[in-house]
């Protein structure tokens, strides 16, 4: 019930208020447990919820991947098992410090603990992390830019712990006191948080003149993910962005945005196809974002990137930026001198290197913050392109890997985050969706659809340029749960050790 409650409380779903008492069925199954037997039955609410979350990958390895179905399907499998050591690990935790005097406050610690943990080991996989399930709450999320998600993701827990401990376990007297504070605490914490949203959402924002308003035009070209390689059908696909990028003529943009890979072919090349490139950023007025891979040949070797490039056909200038956190086994292999035996799990997407450098693109009249497709779901790469002076975060990503699945959406809802954690308006450019405006409160003020052609213009304000607490410091309020979570830890480990 626990995994599948806390998978159905994620987009594209709206039962996103399940997330507030999916954990009360686990809970419940842990009273009274050995810690071993918490760890089990915690894997076992991982895996059922994992293994519907992230289903997707299936699409991604059989049909664009062109892996085989039982391979696919074993792929799958082998990452749900590893996720799940997470709710593992928190069930055997809780139920090791279930006597604490603050149980609600250590074990919501604990989830974020680790989710954050999950965020950095084998290069980290923070997909759908608990708090990104409210990310159409508004009120709720603006204290993103204090606390980040794991902040939203600690008040959820907590609220699923006393909702147990109020219902469902019998406390005795002497907890009681601590169950009636932390009650209190969770309601202090919740009122502060929506009274803060409602500030942050009540402030006006003022767009005056073009150095603070920019006029954005986003071109979602929806190129099939089977053709898009194909090199006879590169001329057709450098048509199709001409043909949209054209019906942008009478907005007058500033800046125009194309997807990840938009072109596929190596603009640094040259030639006929980038001349058209220039040509058609000349015709429109406007510089241009878009992505396409490029190389480097270092002594007898060549490395790839993915890499986006920002140009004018005005005056051909041009800037760059490589994707520095790649996938793994998707854009390439981890530990690869080690294991040479491992090809990539997706042929398909390259063999790729990280780039150098988490720089903005230093566009003249505009210092823009780049995300390469995942690149958008780590919250410290957005702020690395604040901090270095990003009025505007660009969010490049071809999602047609996913196919019709939830993954799409989800990818969404955790890019919203990026914004409100830096006040700072992101635009979405996807391949086959969805690509999208957010401002600097997580409101999304245009979407485009799922495989369809797209063209979404919209102006913003970037004429932010102070930095939030979170923008700052980062996860200091994780470190100190983290920490607090540890002492407490060895603690009771020391106080076992006495007793026996």
């Amino acid at each position: 019930m626990s995994g599948t409650m806390l998978t159905a409380s994620f987009p594209p779903g709206k039962l996103s208020f399940m997330a507030w008492f999916a954990f009360v069925p686990l809970l419940i199954a842990l009273e009274n447990e050995h810690p071993s037997t918490a760890f089990r039955l915690g894997f076992i609410t991982g895996l059922v919820h994992y293994l519907t979350l992230v289903y997707w990958i299936i699409v991604v390895l059989k049909t664009y991947g062109g892996l085989n179905i039982i391979v696919s399907i074993t792929i799958l499998i082998l990452l749900c098992l590893y996720l799940s050591l997470y709710p593992a690990l928190f069930s055997a935790l809780a139920v090791y410090l279930k006597d604490s005097r603050f149980q609600a406050l250590i074990t919501a610690g604990i989830w974020v603990s680790l989710e954050y943990m999950r965020g950095l080991l084998l290069t980290g996989f923070p997909w759908c992390l608990l708090g990104y399930s409210q990310f159409s709450h508004l009120y709720l999320i603006q204290i993103a830019d204090i606390a980040g998600v794991y902040g939203i993701s600690f008040l959820i827990l907590l609220t699923n712990v006393l909702i147990y401990m109020v219902f469902f376990k019998g406390v005795p007297g002497a907890g009681k006191r601590y169950l009636g504070l932390e009650t209190l605490l969770l309601v202090a914490f919740l009122s502060v948080s929506l009274l803060y949203g409602h500030y942050r959402l009540s402030k006006k924002d003022k767009i005056t003149e073009f150095r603070d308003s920019i006029r954005v035009a986003v071109v979602q070209g929806n190129i099939d993910q089977s053709l898009k390689w194909d090199h006879l059908y590169q001329k057709e696909t450098l048509n199709i962005y001409r043909r949209l990028t054209e019906t942008t003529c009478g907005f007058k943009p500033h800046l125009i945005i194309w997807p990840e890979t938009a072109l596929p072919f190596f603009f640094q090349h040259g030639g006929e196809f980038a001349e058209e490139v220039y040509s058609i950023s000349c015709e429109s007025g406007a510089r241009i974002i878009f992505g396409s891979p490029a190389y480097q040949a270092i002594e007898d070797s060549v490395i790839y990137y993915n890499r986006i490039y920002w140009l004018s056909g005005k005056n051909r200038s041009t800037g760059f930026y490589d994707k520095v956190h790649l996938v793994p086994f998707g854009e390439y292999v981890p530990l690869k001198r080690l294991l040479p035996f491992v090809h990539r799990l997706v042929p398909a997407a390259g063999d790729f290197s990280p780039g150098s450098e988490t720089a903005p693109l230093e566009i003249p009249g505009l210092t823009a913050g780049p995300l390469i497709c995942y690149e958008a779901i780590f919250p410290g790469l957005s702020r690395v392109q604040v901090k270095k002076g990003s009025a505007l975060l660009v969010n490049l990503t071809n999602d047609a890997w996913f196919g019709v699945t939830s993954a799409p959406y989800q990818h969404l809802s955790m890019a919203l985050f990026r914004a409100v954690e830096n006040r700072r308006p992101l635009v979405r450019a996807a391949n086959t969706g969805f690509s999208a405006f957010i401002d600097a409160k997580g409101r999304i003020t245009a979407r485009g659809d799922l495989f369809e052609e797209e063209v979404l213009m919209g102006e913003i304000n970037a004429g932010n340029t102070s930095l939030t607490f979170y923008c700052k410091y980062g996860d200091i309020f994780v470190y100190v749960i983290l920490i607090l979570c540890l002492i407490k830890f060895f603690h009771e480990l020391y106080y076992h050790r006495l007793k026996t």
